[in-house]
């Protein structure tokens, strides 16, 4: 599996569990610790670590391999390191504040068919 199919899949999960705003970053020569960031807000801290949750959950199914988790505990922003796929989920007031898209906007934004936004104006 090539590091943008893992990425893709990994927002279909976050898209399946009503994430918000999900994109996926190709960060391949720009970043020394990933090759792609997946990026999602979540409504609130339950939903920020359900969708953890399931991210690690669905790895262990499908033998994705994970290096860790950091943040759960407050569960502003949660990190999940798939090795070559950064997840980031975020509440939204967390997301706006940290920026993420801004500081890797050199990156390659990827299409996601079939993607659901969850937004406020569905």
């Amino acid at each position: 599996m090539t590091t943008l199919d893992k990425a893709k899949i990994v927002a279909s999960w976050l898209d399946e569990k009503k994430a918000t705003d999900i994109v996926v970053l190709d960060v391949a020569g720009l970043c020394s610790i990933a090759e792609a960031m997946v990026i999602a807000s979540a409504a609130n801290l339950r939903q920020a670590k359900s969708l953890a949750d399931d991210i690690l959950k669905r790895c262990g199914e499908e033998g994705i391999s994970f290096l860790g988790m950091e943040g759960y505990k407050n569960s502003q922003w949660i990190l999940v390191d798939l090795n070559d796929v950064l997840v980031h989920v975020f509440l939204e007031e967390a997301r706006s504040f940290y920026n993420i898209e801004g500081l890797w906007s050199q990156g390659t934004r990827i299409d996601l068919p079939g993607h659901t936004s969850h937004g406020e104006d569905e």
